[in-house]
């Protein structure tokens, strides 16, 4: 399968050097550039890329604003947030723009074709060094909720009590091997439900699975199994 690619940056020589990356590859093409937001929105209608490669800082709408756009209007195109800053506020509002991953540009080629990979195959990727960054802010903000009740959603309502403890698992970090280990299923079942879970609460993969259990108080972050699921080796 080769891998459509729309990138969207504001820097010309960027965009050059992503081309001349993704044209280096059989199972990677670039259909298209933009060069900010709002050109991004547009074109993804005609395109329809598999994958997204989004700068944040660019003129007019930024790169966060224009993941949302792109997710609410429900194409199949998934996002992979690409830049040079490394502030924790902006992965968190990329992923919760609905981006499937978040990477530095300081990464090596190959990295970035795995990221893009690992998306276009409905994974989620986040750089190793913001992952620290993200669970210590998750597990601040959740301090101030500790002991508060679960707060229900809608979409909680269209689960079934299994559905609802697979969250649950997602939410803690873990993976298909270890809830089927927990709730004596086969993994077959247990993806079955995963993707039956995703698909009821709107999710368009784990990473956005994890903070819905997050905002919901249905479970607090596992900083080991996180890592692992965001990408870094535990320490």
């Amino acid at each position: 399968m080769v891998i459509s690619v729309l990138v969207v940056d504001a820097q010309p020589l960027q965009r050059f050097g992503f081309r001349m990356l993704l044209e280096s590859t059989s199972d990677t093409e670039i259909v298209g550039e933009a060069a900010n937001g709002a050109e991004a929105v547009r074109r993804i209608t005609d395109l329809r890329p598999d994958v997204v490669l989004m700068d944040i800082r660019m003129p007019g709408v930024d790169g966060i604003e224009a993941t949302r756009r792109i997710v609410a209007a429900g194409g199949r195109s998934r996002i992979l947030v690409l830049t040079t800053f490394d502030a924790g506020r902006y992965a968190f509002a990329a992923l919760r723009a609905g981006a499937s991953g978040f990477l530095l540009k300081d990464i090596h080629p190959e990295e970035l074709l795995a990221g893009i990979r690992a998306v276009a195959a409905g994974d989620a990727v986040i750089a190793p060094a913001l992952t620290r960054r993200l669970l210590d802010a998750s597990a601040d903000r959740l301090d101030d909720d500790l002991g508060a009740p679960v707060r229900e959603d809608p979409r909680l309502r269209f689960l079934t009590g299994r559905e609802r403890e697979v969250l649950v698992a997602i939410g803690r970090g873990l993976t298909n091997g270890e809830i089927a280990q927990r709730f004596t299923l086969s993994e077959s079942t247990v993806k079955t439900h995963v993707g039956r879970v995703l698909a009821k609460i709107g999710a368009r993969d784990r990473i956005q699975a994890v903070i819905l259990a997050y905002d919901l108080g249905l479970t607090r972050p596992v900083q080991h199994r996180l890592l692992r699921t965001c990408g870094e080796r535990p320490s």
